[in-house]
């Protein structure tokens, strides 16, 4: 029997899961990746970590096999995150993470020098702390020093194809996402990176997904345990992988992914920019994926169910009947999900969050009915600017990740969206969404839309929305998006 592996270098772990050609899981393994802020709120990670989980996920996996043939390996990473090298592909310093926001006046800055349309339109994002050609207009200013003693910059998925293969190359899929990167050109932006003293020559040189990338060295297949030769192929993004992986190459088919942060997409065959969404590279390296994030997502639910309520996760399961049997509405109380400041479509970083409308008759449910529906009616509210701006309307939603598992919140999904609302099988959609592109690079089928069609995980459960929910959720999206304008004044500067 043959398998691929899809390896998901993810921000907190790293796992490594085989896969037949239906799909279907035949071994795993996992390591933890450290991953804390430091004393003064930044986020850095030690590239050797990556390194280090990387091996342990895939020789815990191999371990498992039990005679099967692994045809191929690619990556998905976390994204934006950027790592600068010596000469021999050693860290300089720490690598800076997607979610720190250490950056903002550089983006700001570079906004006014070069232009936020010209940014926009070149690299498919609106500035913002994120990518990691702001980090690196920092590290220009802030540690001088360090950026010329980098002779490499690397995202996640160009250093470990680097430690697997010995050969220091990426995924257009992955390059993407630094911002230093042409989408519509699908080349490095050399006039991005002429304004902040670098050349495309010290990035890795990135191929479609799909592409073989080397083999597996003798080195790295003694720490792996896998064979030596084994095909690396380039994969994706984390996000746009965890699309492919629930096959949003179906035109009308969205995803949702109901994680620590949520994240939702859908493919435009051609290249587009808005407001309302970001714009990446599909993980079939071909079209686009128009894609919003909210950082706040299931993170959110841990927060309310243990420093509001003082419980634990198991409270969850307990409150979600009482919150089911509560009104659409819920009784009047809102939250605005913008605990992290908020990405699409508002881009404001000094955004906060907030619970409005409580009077003495809430009680814990309500609170977990508002949370859900706060963060439904943001991502209708934001999937909604996707149709404005560029066209294009979800026919139906495949919800993954930990907070798919809610019946109520995909049920809430459903009704504020007003389109069904799919459960899939798919536990672990990014790193079949990765394996997919190992099993085009290997042979197994001759393009994308038939490794989707033929690997995706089946549908577990349809949510269909309710005529009457929906249309008082339609009413409550408007009342929804009045909150942040009218609370933004609290999260521009402290009240004194």
């Amino acid at each position: 029997m043959e398998a691929v592996i899809g390896l998901d270098c993810s921000t907190s772990a790293v796992k490594a899961l085989a896969f037949d050609r239906q799909g279907s899981v035949l071994a795993t393994g996992r390591s933890r990746l450290p991953f804390a802020p430091d004393a003064e709120g930044r986020f850095e990670q030690d590239p050797e970590d990556w390194w280090r989980a990387c091996r342990a996920a895939l020789a815990e996996l191999a371990a498992g096999l039990d005679g099967i043939e692994i045809a191929g390996l690619a990556i998905a990473n976390q994204r934006e995150t950027i790592a600068p090298l010596d000469a021999g592909f050693r860290p300089v310093r720490p690598a800076i993470l997607w979610l720190d926001g250490r950056a903002a006046g550089d983006a700001a800055a570079m906004a006014e020098a070069l232009g936020a349309d010209h940014l926009h339109r070149v690299t498919g994002k609106i500035p913002d702390p994120n990518p990691a050609l702001y980090k690196l207009a920092w590290m220009r200013r802030c540690e001088p020093e360090r950026l010329g003693a980098s002779a490499w910059f690397a995202e996640v998925h160009g250093y470990l194809v680097q430690r697997l293969t010995g050969r220091f190359a990426t995924s257009t899929a992955s390059a993407d996402p630094l911002g230093v990167y042409d989408l519509a050109a699908k080349r490095y932006a050399d006039d991005l990176l002429d304004a902040i003293g670098l050349s495309a020559a010290r990035f890795a040189p990135a191929l479609p997904p799909g592409t073989k990338l080397g083999g597996l060295t003798a080195e790295a297949a003694r720490a792996t345990g896998l064979q030596e030769g084994l095909k690396v192929i380039a994969g994706a993004g984390d996000g746009q992988a965890a699309g492919l992986g629930v096959n949003v190459m179906e035109p009308g088919r969205a995803y949702l992914n109901l994680g620590t942060a949520v994240v939702a997409g859908m493919r435009s065959a051609s290249y587009r920019v808005g407001r309302g969404f970001r714009t990446m590279i599909a993980a079939d390296g071909e079209g686009y994926i128009l894609e919003t994030s909210l950082r706040s997502g299931t993170l959110l639910c841990d927060w309310l169910t243990r420093d509001i309520l003082g419980g634990d996760s198991a409270l969850l399961t307990e409150l979600e009947p009482a919150a089911a049997a509560l009104p659409a509405g819920s009784d009047g109380v809102m939250i605005l999900p913008y605990f992290l400041g908020v990405m699409t479509p508002h881009w404001d970083g000094a955004a906060r969050g907030a619970i409005v409308g409580l009077a003495p008759h809430h009680g814990r449910a309500h609170l977990l009915r508002a949370l859900y529906e706060g963060i439904a009616l943001e991502q209708a509210g934001v999937m909604a600017r996707i149709e404005a701006e560029a066209g294009l309307a979800a026919r139906e939603i495949v919800a993954i990740g930990g907070g798919a598992q809610s019946d109520l919140w995909c049920a809430i999904l459903a009704d504020a969206h007003g389109v069904p609302v799919l459960r899939s099988a798919t536990v672990e959609a990014t790193s079949l969404g990765a394996a997919m592109a190992a099993a085009v690079g290997a042979g197994w089928y001759s393009g994308f839309a038939e490794a989707a069609s033929a690997m995706a995980g089946a549908v577990t459960a349809r949510f269909t929305p309710d005529a009457g929910r929906a249309a008082l959720y339609a009413r409550l999206r408007r009342a929804h998006a009045g909150l942040y304008p009218a609370l933004r004044p609290f999260g521009a500067a402290p009240l004194t």
